[in-house]
């Protein structure tokens, strides 16, 4: 076998399709974490009124006009809020990830990288 037909056969090897469970983790990240935001935040922010913990600015309690969902009270306050509450969702999902990378120990060296070199370990004279 010469050296070219070595390099040929690498290329050929086909590489594993992404996990399925990644697409999932897509998905949530995507397009459910932003809409429990909103809805949390619309929780949130109807809570805060009856309950008065935090004063709302008038810029942010006006209502807006939108062309199909008509006038949306509290809009900029729902929307400051669900932005607070998908940072903080965005950061449990990186910290449950990273416990998850780190819990499967993937390996350290890929297909293509070389084994460490051992080297003899030295005597120490006492």
């Amino acid at each position: 076998m010469g050296r070219d037909n070595f390099f040929e056969q690498r290329k050929t090897v086909k590489r594993a399709g992404i996990h399925p469970i990644w697409r999932g983790i897509g998905c949530v990240m995507l397009i459910l974490l932003p809409m429990m935001a909103y809805a949390g935040a619309t929780l949130l922010v109807q809570a805060d009124l009856s309950a008065g913990w935090y004063p709302i600015p008038a810029e942010m309690a006006q209502a807006v006009n939108l062309p199909l969902l008509g006038s949306v009270p509290y809009l900029y306050a729902n929307l400051l809020v669900a932005f607070v509450l998908l940072l903080i969702g965005y950061g449990v999902l990186v910290i449950l990830y990273s416990l998850m990378y780190r819990a499967a120990k993937p390996s350290r060296y890929g297909p293509y990288d070389a084994p460490p070199i051992r080297r003899p370990r030295r005597r120490r004279r006492r």
